[in-house]
Protein backbone atom coordinates (compact mmCIF):
# COMPACT_ATOMS: atom_id res chain seq x y z
CA UNK A 1 0.00 0.00 0.00
CA UNK A 2 2.52 2.50 0.57
CA UNK A 3 5.09 1.62 -1.86
CA UNK A 4 1.95 1.85 -4.31
CA UNK A 5 1.16 5.08 -2.66
CA UNK A 6 4.65 6.70 -3.52
CA UNK A 7 4.61 5.57 -7.21
CA UNK A 8 1.32 7.52 -7.42
CA UNK A 9 2.88 10.35 -5.34
CA UNK A 10 6.42 10.53 -8.00
CA UNK A 11 3.63 10.19 -11.09
CA UNK A 12 2.00 13.32 -9.45
CA UNK A 13 5.10 15.38 -9.50
CA UNK A 14 6.46 14.52 -12.50
CA UNK A 15 3.16 15.42 -14.35
CA UNK A 16 3.16 18.61 -12.24
CA UNK A 17 7.06 19.27 -13.47
CA UNK A 18 5.85 18.55 -16.84
CA UNK A 19 3.24 21.25 -16.59
CA UNK A 20 5.67 24.03 -14.90
CA UNK A 21 7.98 23.28 -17.27
CA UNK A 22 5.68 23.50 -20.43
CA UNK A 23 4.01 26.51 -19.07
CA UNK A 24 7.45 28.51 -18.41
CA UNK A 25 8.61 27.16 -22.11
CA UNK A 26 5.63 28.60 -23.54
CA UNK A 27 6.06 31.91 -21.45
CA UNK A 28 9.01 31.90 -22.68
CA UNK A 29 8.37 31.94 -26.63
CA UNK A 30 5.32 34.18 -25.50
CA UNK A 31 8.35 37.01 -24.28
CA UNK A 32 10.62 36.59 -26.97
CA UNK A 33 7.90 36.85 -29.73
CA UNK A 34 6.73 39.67 -27.65
CA UNK A 35 9.95 40.92 -27.24
CA UNK A 36 10.67 40.82 -31.26
CA UNK A 37 7.40 42.32 -32.11
CA UNK A 38 7.91 45.15 -29.80
CA UNK A 39 11.51 46.05 -31.90
CA UNK A 40 10.11 45.42 -35.33
CA UNK A 41 7.88 48.57 -33.97
CA UNK A 42 10.09 49.94 -32.90
CA UNK A 43 12.48 49.99 -35.64
CA UNK A 44 9.41 51.13 -38.07
CA UNK A 45 8.81 54.05 -35.69
CA UNK A 46 12.20 54.97 -36.49
CA UNK A 47 12.29 54.22 -39.94
CA UNK A 48 9.18 56.56 -40.53
CA UNK A 49 10.74 59.15 -38.30
CA UNK A 50 14.22 58.88 -40.02
CA UNK A 51 13.33 58.06 -44.07
CA UNK A 52 12.20 61.72 -45.14
CA UNK A 53 15.15 63.09 -42.98
CA UNK A 54 17.79 60.67 -44.60
CA UNK A 55 16.60 61.67 -48.10
CA UNK A 56 16.95 65.28 -47.27
CA UNK A 57 20.61 65.01 -46.03
CA UNK A 58 21.35 63.02 -49.05
CA UNK A 59 19.54 65.73 -51.13
CA UNK A 60 22.58 68.34 -49.19
CA UNK A 61 19.89 69.53 -46.58
CA UNK A 62 22.38 71.23 -44.03
CA UNK A 63 19.26 70.95 -41.32
CA UNK A 64 18.39 67.48 -42.32
CA UNK A 65 21.94 66.53 -41.97
CA UNK A 66 21.80 68.46 -38.64
CA UNK A 67 18.76 66.51 -37.23
CA UNK A 68 20.84 63.02 -38.52
CA UNK A 69 23.66 64.21 -36.17
CA UNK A 70 21.81 65.08 -32.81
CA UNK A 71 19.83 61.40 -33.36
CA UNK A 72 19.86 59.52 -30.46
CA UNK A 73 22.00 56.73 -30.11
CA UNK A 74 19.14 53.95 -30.04
CA UNK A 75 18.15 54.84 -33.66
CA UNK A 76 21.66 55.25 -35.01
CA UNK A 77 21.66 51.56 -36.15
CA UNK A 78 18.41 52.25 -38.31
CA UNK A 79 19.49 55.46 -39.69
CA UNK A 80 22.85 53.75 -40.65
CA UNK A 81 20.84 50.66 -42.65
CA UNK A 82 18.76 53.47 -43.78
CA UNK A 83 21.77 55.55 -45.47
CA UNK A 84 23.69 52.54 -46.71
CA UNK A 85 20.53 50.00 -47.80
CA UNK A 86 20.37 51.82 -51.18
CA UNK A 87 24.01 51.38 -52.22
CA UNK A 88 23.55 47.87 -52.32
CA UNK A 89 21.57 48.60 -55.62
CA UNK A 90 22.52 51.68 -56.62
CA UNK A 91 26.44 52.95 -56.69
CA UNK A 92 26.05 55.99 -58.03
CA UNK A 93 29.66 57.95 -57.02
CA UNK A 94 27.80 61.00 -55.93
CA UNK A 95 25.25 59.02 -54.06
CA UNK A 96 28.35 57.57 -52.21
CA UNK A 97 30.57 60.44 -51.95
CA UNK A 98 27.60 61.97 -50.47
CA UNK A 99 26.65 59.52 -48.11
CA UNK A 100 30.31 59.55 -47.03
CA UNK A 101 29.78 62.86 -46.12
CA UNK A 102 27.05 62.17 -43.74
CA UNK A 103 28.70 59.38 -42.09
CA UNK A 104 31.59 61.38 -41.24
CA UNK A 105 29.16 64.44 -40.58
CA UNK A 106 27.21 62.71 -38.28
CA UNK A 107 29.71 60.74 -36.18
CA UNK A 108 28.35 57.84 -37.43
CA UNK A 109 32.02 56.02 -37.92
CA UNK A 110 32.07 54.72 -34.08
CA UNK A 111 29.17 53.00 -34.90
CA UNK A 112 30.74 50.96 -37.72
CA UNK A 113 33.10 50.03 -35.25
CA UNK A 114 30.81 48.81 -33.19
CA UNK A 115 28.82 46.70 -35.86
CA UNK A 116 31.83 45.23 -37.00
CA UNK A 117 32.54 43.80 -33.41
CA UNK A 118 28.54 42.87 -32.97
CA UNK A 119 28.08 39.40 -31.82
CA UNK A 120 24.95 39.14 -33.97
CA UNK A 121 26.28 38.21 -37.45
CA UNK A 122 23.29 40.59 -39.09
CA UNK A 123 24.85 43.80 -37.31
CA UNK A 124 28.69 42.47 -38.45
CA UNK A 125 27.74 42.42 -42.72
CA UNK A 126 26.00 45.29 -42.57
CA UNK A 127 28.99 47.19 -40.82
CA UNK A 128 31.27 45.37 -43.51
CA UNK A 129 28.85 46.79 -45.94
CA UNK A 130 29.12 50.51 -44.53
CA UNK A 131 32.85 49.83 -44.65
CA UNK A 132 33.39 49.15 -48.25
CA UNK A 133 30.43 50.50 -49.68
CA UNK A 134 31.65 54.06 -48.68
CA UNK A 135 34.80 53.10 -49.49
CA UNK A 136 36.35 53.86 -46.38
CA UNK A 137 40.03 52.98 -46.75
CA UNK A 138 40.62 53.39 -42.87
CA UNK A 139 38.79 50.01 -42.27
CA UNK A 140 40.18 48.06 -44.98
CA UNK A 141 41.67 45.53 -42.50
CA UNK A 142 38.53 44.82 -40.93
CA UNK A 143 37.02 44.04 -44.29
CA UNK A 144 39.82 41.41 -44.83
CA UNK A 145 39.31 40.30 -41.70
CA UNK A 146 35.54 39.90 -42.44
CA UNK A 147 36.52 37.24 -45.11
CA UNK A 148 37.46 34.67 -42.18
CA UNK A 149 33.87 35.38 -40.28
CA UNK A 150 32.35 32.16 -38.95
CA UNK A 151 29.18 32.99 -40.18
CA UNK A 152 28.71 33.16 -44.59
CA UNK A 153 26.96 35.78 -44.95
CA UNK A 154 29.31 38.26 -43.35
CA UNK A 155 32.09 36.61 -45.42
CA UNK A 156 29.73 37.42 -48.51
CA UNK A 157 28.85 40.94 -47.41
CA UNK A 158 33.23 41.20 -47.18
CA UNK A 159 33.66 40.30 -50.56
CA UNK A 160 30.61 42.34 -52.13
CA UNK A 161 32.75 45.20 -49.72
CA UNK A 162 35.77 44.23 -51.70
CA UNK A 163 33.81 44.82 -55.38
CA UNK A 164 32.48 48.07 -53.41
CA UNK A 165 35.71 49.45 -52.68
CA UNK A 166 37.68 49.47 -55.40
CA UNK A 167 40.83 49.60 -53.14
CA UNK A 168 43.73 47.84 -54.73
CA UNK A 169 45.21 47.40 -51.15
CA UNK A 170 43.13 44.90 -50.67
CA UNK A 171 43.18 42.95 -53.85
CA UNK A 172 46.30 40.25 -52.92
CA UNK A 173 44.01 39.52 -49.90
CA UNK A 174 41.35 38.44 -52.37
CA UNK A 175 42.96 36.95 -54.70
CA UNK A 176 44.94 34.66 -52.30
CA UNK A 177 41.96 33.55 -51.55
CA UNK A 178 40.54 32.30 -54.81
CA UNK A 179 40.57 28.48 -53.77
CA UNK A 180 38.69 29.26 -50.54
CA UNK A 181 35.44 27.25 -50.51
CA UNK A 182 34.36 28.57 -47.60
CA UNK A 183 33.24 32.10 -50.11
CA UNK A 184 30.83 32.22 -52.15
CA UNK A 185 32.25 31.26 -55.85
CA UNK A 186 30.16 33.79 -57.04
CA UNK A 187 30.84 36.54 -55.29
CA UNK A 188 34.62 35.73 -55.59
CA UNK A 189 34.15 36.00 -59.22
CA UNK A 190 32.05 39.33 -58.87
CA UNK A 191 34.85 41.09 -56.79
CA UNK A 192 37.25 40.01 -58.76
CA UNK A 193 35.45 41.22 -61.77
CA UNK A 194 35.19 44.50 -60.47
CA UNK A 195 38.99 44.93 -60.29
CA UNK A 196 39.26 44.29 -63.86
CA UNK A 197 43.11 43.57 -65.65
CA UNK A 198 44.09 45.09 -62.10
CA UNK A 199 44.04 41.60 -60.98
CA UNK A 200 45.66 39.99 -63.64
CA UNK A 201 49.46 40.64 -62.32
CA UNK A 202 48.35 38.96 -59.03
CA UNK A 203 46.78 35.95 -60.89
CA UNK A 204 49.72 35.12 -63.28
CA UNK A 205 52.15 34.87 -60.67
CA UNK A 206 49.96 33.20 -58.35
CA UNK A 207 49.26 30.27 -60.94
CA UNK A 208 53.15 30.10 -61.53
CA UNK A 209 53.52 29.04 -58.10
CA UNK A 210 50.59 27.45 -57.47
CA UNK A 211 50.46 24.64 -60.47
CA UNK A 212 47.74 22.93 -58.65
CA UNK A 213 45.65 25.09 -59.20
CA UNK A 214 46.10 26.11 -62.70
CA UNK A 215 42.37 25.26 -64.15
CA UNK A 216 40.86 27.64 -60.80
CA UNK A 217 43.00 30.98 -61.82
CA UNK A 218 42.06 30.24 -66.15
CA UNK A 219 38.57 30.25 -65.08
CA UNK A 220 39.21 33.50 -63.23
CA UNK A 221 41.68 34.75 -66.38
CA UNK A 222 38.29 34.56 -68.84
CA UNK A 223 36.93 37.26 -66.32
CA UNK A 224 39.66 40.01 -66.18
CA UNK A 225 42.44 38.57 -68.82
CA UNK A 226 44.23 40.37 -71.26
CA UNK A 227 46.84 39.52 -73.60
CA UNK A 228 49.01 39.76 -71.12
CA UNK A 229 47.92 36.42 -70.04
CA UNK A 230 48.32 35.00 -73.33
CA UNK A 231 51.72 33.09 -73.16
CA UNK A 232 50.78 31.81 -69.63
CA UNK A 233 47.34 30.40 -71.28
CA UNK A 234 49.54 29.06 -74.41
CA UNK A 235 51.53 26.87 -72.38
CA UNK A 236 48.64 25.49 -70.10
CA UNK A 237 46.92 24.01 -73.51
CA UNK A 238 49.39 21.40 -73.02
CA UNK A 239 49.13 20.37 -69.25
CA UNK A 240 48.36 17.03 -68.95
CA UNK A 241 45.07 17.49 -66.93
CA UNK A 242 42.28 17.63 -69.21
CA UNK A 243 40.22 20.48 -67.26
CA UNK A 244 43.54 22.74 -67.46
CA UNK A 245 43.34 22.57 -70.82
CA UNK A 246 39.57 23.38 -71.24
CA UNK A 247 39.77 26.31 -69.25
CA UNK A 248 42.98 27.66 -71.02
CA UNK A 249 40.91 27.06 -73.89
CA UNK A 250 37.89 29.29 -72.55
CA UNK A 251 40.34 32.07 -71.48
CA UNK A 252 42.21 32.51 -74.77
CA UNK A 253 38.28 33.11 -76.09
CA UNK A 254 37.98 35.74 -73.89
CA UNK A 255 41.92 37.51 -74.08
CA UNK A 256 41.84 37.05 -77.91
CA UNK A 257 44.21 34.97 -80.43
CA UNK A 258 47.31 35.57 -82.11
CA UNK A 259 48.85 33.83 -84.54
CA UNK A 260 50.76 31.52 -82.49
CA UNK A 261 47.72 30.67 -79.96
CA UNK A 262 45.00 30.15 -83.21
CA UNK A 263 47.40 27.24 -84.25
CA UNK A 264 46.94 25.96 -81.15
CA UNK A 265 43.86 26.14 -80.79
CA UNK A 266 43.06 24.28 -84.16
CA UNK A 267 45.55 21.98 -82.99
CA UNK A 268 42.82 21.21 -79.88
CA UNK A 269 40.21 20.35 -82.34
CA UNK A 270 42.26 16.76 -82.46
CA UNK A 271 41.46 16.31 -78.38
CA UNK A 272 40.23 13.38 -77.59
CA UNK A 273 38.26 14.91 -75.25
CA UNK A 274 35.04 16.70 -76.03
CA UNK A 275 35.56 19.23 -73.91
CA UNK A 276 38.65 20.63 -75.16
CA UNK A 277 37.64 20.22 -78.74
CA UNK A 278 35.03 22.42 -77.86
CA UNK A 279 36.93 25.19 -75.97
CA UNK A 280 39.27 25.13 -78.68
CA UNK A 281 36.46 25.69 -80.84
CA UNK A 282 34.90 28.31 -78.90
CA UNK A 283 38.37 30.41 -78.61
CA UNK A 284 38.54 30.47 -82.56
CA UNK A 285 35.51 32.75 -82.66
CA UNK A 286 36.20 36.00 -85.29
CA UNK A 287 39.46 34.51 -85.94
CA UNK A 288 40.38 35.83 -89.54
CA UNK A 289 44.00 35.05 -89.54
CA UNK A 290 45.95 33.02 -91.99
CA UNK A 291 45.44 29.21 -91.56
CA UNK A 292 42.63 26.70 -92.15
CA UNK A 293 40.34 27.12 -89.06
CA UNK A 294 36.90 27.31 -90.66
CA UNK A 295 37.71 24.11 -93.16
CA UNK A 296 38.93 22.52 -89.42
CA UNK A 297 35.92 23.49 -87.57
CA UNK A 298 33.38 22.33 -90.34
CA UNK A 299 34.89 19.15 -89.89
CA UNK A 300 33.44 19.10 -86.59
CA UNK A 301 30.16 20.25 -87.20
CA UNK A 302 28.98 16.23 -86.94
CA UNK A 303 31.20 16.21 -83.70
CA UNK A 304 29.62 15.53 -80.12
CA UNK A 305 26.97 18.43 -79.59
CA UNK A 306 28.95 20.60 -77.18
CA UNK A 307 31.82 20.31 -80.25
CA UNK A 308 29.32 20.96 -83.32
CA UNK A 309 27.28 23.67 -82.09
CA UNK A 310 30.87 25.59 -80.65
CA UNK A 311 32.25 24.98 -83.89
CA UNK A 312 28.95 26.15 -85.68
CA UNK A 313 28.62 29.43 -84.40
CA UNK A 314 31.98 30.13 -84.11
CA UNK A 315 32.31 30.20 -88.03
CA UNK A 316 29.31 32.26 -87.96
CA UNK A 317 32.02 34.79 -86.70
CA UNK A 318 34.32 34.48 -89.17
CA UNK A 319 32.93 36.64 -91.76
CA UNK A 320 32.95 34.90 -95.45
CA UNK A 321 35.56 32.13 -94.75
CA UNK A 322 33.64 30.76 -92.10
CA UNK A 323 30.33 30.88 -94.03
CA UNK A 324 31.64 29.62 -97.23
CA UNK A 325 32.64 26.86 -94.77
CA UNK A 326 28.92 26.41 -93.63
CA UNK A 327 27.70 26.39 -96.99
CA UNK A 328 29.63 23.79 -98.32
CA UNK A 329 28.22 21.92 -95.54
CA UNK A 330 24.40 22.91 -96.16
CA UNK A 331 24.46 20.14 -98.65
CA UNK A 332 24.76 17.11 -95.94
CA UNK A 333 21.65 15.43 -94.70
CA UNK A 334 23.33 14.53 -91.31
CA UNK A 335 23.44 16.68 -87.96
CA UNK A 336 26.43 18.70 -89.86
CA UNK A 337 24.26 20.01 -92.67
CA UNK A 338 21.34 21.02 -90.29
CA UNK A 339 23.78 22.90 -87.95
CA UNK A 340 25.19 24.65 -91.20
CA UNK A 341 21.57 25.46 -92.47
CA UNK A 342 20.71 27.01 -89.41
CA UNK A 343 23.67 29.00 -88.88
CA UNK A 344 23.36 30.52 -92.67
CA UNK A 345 19.57 30.98 -92.30
CA UNK A 346 20.49 32.39 -88.47
CA UNK A 347 22.79 34.92 -90.46
CA UNK A 348 20.47 35.91 -93.53
CA UNK A 349 17.66 36.41 -91.18
CA UNK A 350 19.95 38.92 -89.68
Amino acid sequence: MTESFATGRAADELLILGLVLAVTMFAAVVVERAIVAANVIRHRRIEQRYAPIVVGALAGDVGAERVLAASPSRCRYVIATLLIAPLIEDRNPKRIARTRAIVEATSLLPLVDRLLRSRFWWRRALGVRVAGGLQIKSHAAAIVAALDDPHAEVRGAALDAIADSHDPALLPALVVRLQDASLHRGRRAAAIAAFGPESEPFLLDLAAADAAHRASYALILTICGTARARPALCEWTADPRVEVRTAAFEALAHVGLDEASARLAVDGLHSGDAGVRAAAAFALHDWSGPGDAPQQLARHLDDAWAVAIRAAHTLQTMREPGLAALRASAARTDLAGTLARQMLWEVSAQ
